[in-house]
């Protein structure tokens, strides 16, 4: 549930940053049908709530598309610039992330109100198929990044970053996949914190749902929502400081010992995604003739 909610600007800086695909334009018109496919995941809707779900999913995404994307053609150039000028620096990585949270952070507040209302509407058995898709939801994630020995989850999450970086820079050198083979190394028993801390959300979530009639529902759900670090576990919120400036680091040594080819590359793959983004109907539809 909660990568869900706000989905619409994480999905498409995501798939920027660490997917292989850069036809974002395809998946961003195909929200409405992504999104209420997740949230079956965790809900169990009737027919009555996927009706109003997908009539508030085309308002959301007229709104976003014509009020937010036209901010991501600047964020997309600045990226843009900093590869040109050779300037991925770990003072310009930081603006940019700091950009990518203030553009998520808009799209959750003006998604919340309709979370409120979906919840608001479920009976006790949907709740109650909430809580056991969550219970599932963290045995797996348990399974996944857990179980495996240490060892093993930082060869695997070494494994991950690899697939991610070669999508946009191409074949990497020995020296390139040993950084990120230190990268892995230092974040150590990360996995830990993060499921860790995803229990306490879903245990959190959980309960506020239980009281969806109470009158402090909405601050709870958007605490829960846009405010999200300020409930985070302080073992997680430790971790995530160490692994967000580990990765900048990483990207920054990555960059600096990039081949022209790979650069040009990565530049390639960003003027993709910026076109995907013009190309959008309602963009067009917004730019002055």
């Amino acid at each position: 549930m909660s990568r869900h909610w706000h989905l619409l600007v994480p999905l498409l800086i995501i798939s920027l940053l660490l997917g292989a695909c850069s036809r974002v334009g395809l998946a961003y018109r195909n929200l409405d049908v992504i999104i209420p496919w997740t949230l079956n995941d965790y809900l169990d809707m009737n027919s009555e709530q996927k009706g109003w779900l997908n009539q508030r999913l085309q308002q959301h995404l007229s709104w976003h598309c014509t009020t937010q994307l036209p901010g991501y053609l600047g964020w997309l150039d600045r990226l843009q610039l900093m590869v040109q000028n050779n300037q991925v620096s770990d003072e310009a990585l930081q603006a940019r992330t700091e950009e990518a949270r203030q553009a998520i952070a808009e799209t959750a507040r003006q998604i919340t109100p309709s979370a409120v209302e979906l919840l608001q509407g479920l009976d006790d058995q949907q709740v109650k198929e909430m809580n056991n898709a969550f219970a599932k939801d963290l045995k797996e994630h348990e399974e996944q990044y857990l179980k495996p020995p240490v060892a093993q989850q930082i060869e695997q999450r070494s494994q991950r970053m690899s697939k991610r970086l070669k999508a946009w820079l191409g074949p990497l050198s020995p020296g390139q996949q040993q950084r990120i083979d230190q990268w892995s190394a230092s974040l150590g028993t990360q996995n830990q914190q993060w499921i860790a801390n995803r229990a306490h959300w879903q245990a959190q979530f959980s309960a506020a749902v239980q009281q969806r009639q109470d009158r402090d529902f909405p601050q709870r759900i958007e605490q829960l929502l846009i405010h999200r670090e300020s409930l985070w576990t302080p073992a997680y919120r430790q971790a995530f400081s160490h692994t967000e400036q580990a990765a900048r680091s990483l990207l920054v040594d990555l960059m600096a010992s990039s081949t022209p080819e790979q650069r040009q590359r990565l530049l390639k793959k960003i003027d993709g995604v910026r076109q995907d983004f013009a190309a959008l109907k309602c963009l067009r539809n917004t730019q002055p003739g």
